[in-house]
This record gives C-alpha cells, sequence and structure tokens, in this order.
C-alpha cells in the first residue's frame, strides 16, 4: 500500500489515533487536554510558579497537544486531511523532512495560537495547526498542478489561497457543529495556529525540498 510507503506520514498517523483513541476511550480527556494541552498563559508565565503541577513541561505542549483531540470526527478530519497531502509532501521532502516540517509547524502553529490570546488559559488540543505545515508545503509543491490561474495571478498562488481557505473553513464549520476542533481562545477553532502552521509549511518546503535532493 502506497500509505506506508511513506513512513514518517504512516508512522504521525498511527501514533496520532492510538493516542487519541485511547485518551476517549477511557474518558480522560479533560485531564489530558489541561495538562498536555497548549496554554498560551503557561509560556507568557514560564518563571512564575503555579498551584497546578502540569504533567508537560509548558515547552513540550506544542507537541503533545497535536495527540490529542476532542473527538471521533476531530480525529477523522485531521488525520484524513494528513495521510492525503503527508503522503504526496514526504515523497518530495523525504522522511526525515516530513517529520521536521510537521514538528516545526506544531511550534508554529503553537506561536500563532499565542498571538491571538497570549493571556489565554484555554487549552489548544489537535494536530491541525501542525498538519496545516504539510497543507501549506503540499500547496506550493503541487499548486501549479492542481488549479488554473485567475488572470494576473498564478496559478500556484490560486492553488495556496484556495487551499488554506477550504481547510481553515472546514475546520471553522465543524468547531461550529460542534464536532470538536482545535480550541482557540476566541472561538471554536485556533485560527491563529492553522496560519502559523500554513506560513511555516510555504516558508520551509521549498528549502527542505533543496536540502533532500542535496543528501539524495
Amino acid at each position: 500500500m502506497k500509505f506506508f510507503e511513506t513512513r514518517a506520514t504512516a508512522i504521525i498517523t498511527i501514533v496520532t489515533i492510538i493516542v487519541s483513541a485511547f485518551l476517549l476511550l477511557a474518558n480522560v480527556l479533560p485531564y489530558w487536554a489541561i495538562n498536555a494541552g497548549f496554554i498560551p498563559l503557561r509560556m507568557t508565565d514560564l518563571g512564575i510558579p503555579s498551584e497546578h503541577i502540569f504533567a508537560i513541561p509548558a515547552l513540550a505542549t506544542p507537541l503533545t497537544a497535536t495527540l490529542i483531540h476532542g473527538g471521533w470526527a476531530h480525529i477523522a478530519l485531521n488525520l484524513v486531511m494528513l495521510v492525503y497531502c503527508g503522503q504526496f509532501v514526504e515523497r518530495a521532502l523525504g522522511p526525515l523532512g516530513l517529520v521536521i516540517l510537521y514538528v516545526v509547524g506544531a511550534y508554529a502553529a503553537a506561536a500563532g495560537h499565542w498571538a491571538f490570546g497570549p493571556e489565554s488559559t484555554a487549552p489548544m488540543i489537535g494536530a491541525s495547526g501542525a498538519i496545516s505545515a504539510v497543507v501549506g508545503a503540499y500547496a506550493l509543491l503541487y499548486g501549479e498542478r492542481r488549479a488554473k490561474a485567475i488572470g494576473p495571478v498564478p496559478s500556484g498562488v490560486v492553488h495556496v489561497v484556495w487551499l488554506a481557505a477550504a481547510w481553515i473553513g472546514i475546520q471553522l464549520l465543524m468547531g461550529l457543529a460542534g464536532f470538536g476542533t482545535s480550541v482557540g481562545a476566541n472561538g471554536p477553532i485556533a485560527i491563529g495556529a492553522h496560519i502559523g502552521g500554513f506560513l511555516a509549511g510555504l516558508v520551509l518546503a521549498r528549502p527542505l525540498l533543496l536540502w533532500h535532493y542535496r543528501a539524495a
């Protein structure tokens, strides 16, 4: 199967399913959302002692938050997008390139979420911020093949804008419908996280592509 030929995408997907499903089935989601989700105020007040002893260090939570999802629809939506875009991106960037993109995307998403509400105590959970980086890289690497130019606007730019709008729009609709998407400081989804992750994908796609082929 092609899915298992792209090892990094397969491993990230399988680990995310296992951890997210366990938290939902064991009914421990609220505890881990607080302890392993990304809370902006923890970053703002890193040096201030807290009455609550968190299970996960604040600096690790942009990654651990990607393993926590608010429901089955949340898991399914995110991982369908990861599997589809991740396979194409991994074939272009290689397994290590995909992992770097995903990890940097997770931290860029956390930074974007923090920028929208640095004093927020609401935990951000879900892999959609990190996946946004994969979607951004996919849009840049394959955009010219998937879209047509609109007047003076190049096909690559059209594809990037369309895919970004569609991805965030779907997340927003899922959140409004109550199916559980990444928690935002001011709404049902973390818009800043999606923007941060997507921009990271756009910035890293070509440098990682050049690095992969030079190392090959």
